[in-house]
């Protein structure tokens, strides 16, 4: 199976930039569907990108048009590009993987069995 760990986190003020990675060990990403959810205090944990495995994308439409998911399957990573960042994008954000072709919705939690600790991503107006 594939173990996950992300980062690239940090404390930004609103309107900057930062990128996530996922790093994944044990199998290769290349084989896997990968996504990004994030999860703020007192909230449920929220989609926010996918990327199959022939790198078709989708976003959740509080994040389309700024952020960027993409992966490197020769380093085994894959991104999360997050442009013009919002304080309302102050959460957790975690890594996933999944099996490819299952048709559950890019969005489904549950059809993530692999996932990432977390990084903190804190941003202020």
């Amino acid at each position: 199976q594939v173990q996950l760990v992300e980062s690239g986190g940090g404390l930004v003020q609103a309107g900057v930039s930062l990128r996530l990675s996922c790093a994944a060990s044990g199998r290769t990403v290349a084989t896997y569907a990968m996504g990004w959810f994030r999860q703020a205090p007192g909230k449920e944990r929220e989609f926010v990108s996918f990327i199959g495995t022939i790198s078709t994308t989708r976003y959740a439409d509080s994040v389309k048009g700024r952020f960027t998911i993409s992966r490197d399957n020769a380093k085994n990573t894959v991104y999360l590009q997050m442009n013009s960042l919002k304080p309302e994008d102050t959460a957790v954000y975690y890594c996933a993987a999944r099996i490819p072709g299952l048709g559950a919705a890019v969005g489904d939690i549950h059809a993530y069995p692999y996932w990432g600790q977390g990084t903190q991503v804190t941003v202020s107006s």
